[in-house]
């Protein structure tokens, strides 16, 4: 029973990098709902049905286009969409997102790449979420316009200076995404021998936990 659910209803994924700090953190366990967009056929990408697509915000779980790998990033561009970045601010459809700096010592027990980290909430449309910025890390701040096709979409890490996402490996398309991600179920420190992050069990993925 465990088996056909996991593949066909729900998902869980090892969040194994920082690329969405400080929304999931390395060691998080994350609930994947594969029944957010479409049912599929069980082990594979392949539609039965299909009544949603991702919304402009939403973290998603997908299949990378260059690799293979199942990775975890947040929607930044849906089809048809124009996307840039300037100075690390997000540019979708020639409006620039807005971003409200945060302090970030609440945060520095998680987020060790960086003495001086930036972090900020997004206003992605309607979806407000945490990004965060390392200055002294060598990164790709700026691209020129860049079209989403027809079925695709275009993700991008929470910490925007340390993620491999469609600014590297491309546009996602719609078949390789697995499902949404809605929350924590479980959370283990690598950097201290893997104890638990108890306040992290059972954590949403929204803002605020809104």
């Amino acid at each position: 029973m465990i088996t056909p659910l996991k593949s066909a209803v729900v998902d869980w994924n090892w969040v194994p990098s920082g690329s969405m700090k400080p929304t999931i953190l390395e060691g998080d366990l994350v609930l994947v709902n594969k029944l957010a967009y479409d049912l599929k056929i069980p082990f594979t990408t392949r539609h039965l049905s299909q009544w949603g697509d991702p919304a402009r915000g939403d973290i998603v779980v997908f299949f990378s286009p260059s690799d293979g790998e199942r990775l975890v990033k947040r929607v930044v561009g849906l089809p048809g969409d124009t996307i840039e970045l300037r100075d690390d601010v997000l540019v979708v459809n020639g409006v620039a997102q807005h971003y409200s700096v945060r302090d970030p010592r609440p945060f520095m027990g998680d987020l060790f790449e960086d003495r001086h980290p930036i972090v900020a909430i997004e206003s992605l449309g309607a979806c407000d979420h945490y990004v965060m910025v390392l200055p002294g890390r060598m990164a790709m701040r700026s691209f020129g316009r860049v079209v989403v096709p027809r079925g695709r979409y275009f993700m991008m890490g929470d910490s925007r200076d340390n993620s491999n996402d469609s600014r590297y490996i491309g546009t996602v398309s719609r078949g390789a995404i697995v499902g949404r991600a809605s929350a924590v179920i479980a959370s283990f420190n690598p950097s201290r021998l893997l104890l638990p992050r108890v306040k992290r069990f059972l954590h949403s993925l929204k803002l605020d936990g809104a």
